[in-house]
């Protein structure tokens, strides 16, 4: 069992940052992959990111590549979410999840385990 808890949102005006972190209460954090996702009100949950077991590979949605980056420290049992460039559109509520095995997916269904989420608000 892998319990997460998400912090770090809150509103912050178009081209700001936020940094949200993800920790995990299982022994065996390095173990799982990690991903975040987000749900805007009204859409469906759509996939963000993911990082390996160790760190050293990611994968991102295209609408945010190249603005957000997540990074891990195993040593604390947590996962980050840093966020760049923030636009409206990027308003949701951000969850991190994580899952056995070792493929990094988008697939949401895959993760079994999920933190509660964080908001963020992005003013125009």
């Amino acid at each position: 069992q892998v319990q997460l808890v998400e912090s770090g949102g809150g509103l912050v005006q178009a081209g700001g940052s936020l940094r949200l972190s993800c920790a995990a209460s299982a022994r065996t954090f390095s173990s799982y992959v990690m991903g975040w996702f987000r749900q805007a009100p009204g859409k469906e949950r759509e996939f963000v990111g993911t990082i390996s077991r160790s760190g050293g590979r990611t994968y991102y949605a295209d609408s945010v590549k190249g603005r957000f980056t997540i990074s891990r420290d195993n040593a604390k049992n947590t996962v980050y979410l840093q966020m760049n460039s923030l636009k409206p559109e990027d308003t949701a509520v951000y969850y991190c999840a994580a899952k056995d095995g070792i493929m990094l997916t988008s697939h949401s269904d895959e993760y079994a385990y999920w933190g509660q989420g964080t908001q963020v608000t992005v003013s125009s």
